[in-house]
Order: C-alpha cells, then structure tokens, then sequence
C-alpha cells in the first residue's frame, strides 16, 4: 500500500550564497519534515549534508526505509537547523546524473570517515533529497 500523501502546498527559493556555504561548511544539519498533520514538526535527525552547485543535498543513511525519508516525500517540506540557523524548508527526491556529482561532494567532505561508503551506496543514492528554502509567503 502507497503511503498517505499529505504534502502541503509550498514555494521554493533560493539559497543565499552566504547561508549555503555556512551549511555545507558545518556537520551538524537536522533535518525535520512535517508530520502527518501538515502543521507539527518531527523529530529532528541528525544527517550528513552536501552542497553541490549551489544546491543542498542530503542522503538516507539506512536508504528509502528511513523514516525520515519517507517523511519528507509525504510532506514535502519541514524545517532544517544547521550552523546556527534554523530555516523553513522544501524536499524534493533526486536522482540522475546529479548524484556522481553528490557523491564527490560526500567524498570531499567526509574523506575518512567509516561510514562514507555507505552515504555513496545504491541504497543511500536512492535516498537522495535536495533541500531548498521555503519562501517567507508560502509559510
């Protein structure tokens, strides 16, 4: 059975170019979509993140199965807290050619670490969402 769609209707913007460095410079992004109500927010998850041509990316450590994934596909937005702001914000699933380029971005940033291989799997690939600010009128 597909899960219950209940996405609310939202506005994308643009990342400031000063926000997104800070962003993806820092390794403490929390990601929280909307819970089934439309109006509350879930649990905030801890998540590696990726800026890659002046976008912002994240990945499901644990694949399309993570709750949190599969929150935001539903929800279509909610809030993310990284580098000491808090914003308002848009999910979008990706795939495609963008994800080479994902990958050298968690390669780079994450040069190391023991859990890297797992962030550029298949099953982290497919996991791939691409965070983008809520406009302030669509709140």
């Amino acid at each position: 059975m597909a899960p219950k769609t209940t996405a609310i209707p939202v506005t994308r913007g643009t990342w400031p170019t000063q926000e997104l460095q800070e962003i993806a410079e820092a390794d403490d992004l929390h990601i929280a979509p909307f819970r089934d109500d439309g109006k509350s927010y879930g649990t905030p998850t801890w998540i590696w993140s990726v800026a890659v041509e002046g976008e912002l990316y994240v990945r499901a450590y644990n694949g399309q199965e993570s709750r949190w994934y599969q929150a935001a596909l539903r929800q279509n937005a909610g809030r993310v807290t990284a580098a000491g702001m808090t914003k308002e914000v848009t999910f979008e699933r990706i795939e495609g050619l963008i994800s080479d380029r994902i990958d050298n971005a968690y390669r780079i940033k994450y040069r190391g670490n023991p859990y890297l291989n797992s962030m550029i799997s298949a099953r982290a690939r497919s996991a791939t969402i691409k965070i983008t600010p809520r406009q302030a009128d669509s709140q």
